[in-house]
């Protein structure tokens, strides 16, 4: 007979300020890495330029997608008299 051992795991929810840094921080680190494939496409070889130039729309589509989830968070919070309340 087998005996099943499980181990009780306490997921923590992170909080909306952590997540919310969560992606400035993808953001900026996002926008760090796209400046760097434009910058390495410019000096790259024969070999490299695909590579560079798929690391640049990859990066591109996920800034956008970043950025979209930043304004959607944005537009979640509406301002009133007492200060910024989430809606």
């Amino acid at each position: 007979m087998e005996e099943e051992y499980l181990k009780d795991i306490k997921i923590i929810e992170k909080t909306e300020e952590e997540k919310e840094n969560e992606l400035i921080l993808s953001i900026i680190k996002t926008k760090k890495e796209l400046d760097l494939a434009m910058h390495n496409f410019e000096y790259a070889q024969e070999d490299l330029i695909d590579y560079y130039t798929y690391q640049i729309k990859a990066n591109r589509a996920k800034i956008n997608y970043l950025l979209k989830a930043a304004k959607k968070k944005r537009d979640e919070f509406k301002y009133v008299r007492t200060g910024w309340t989430k809606i």
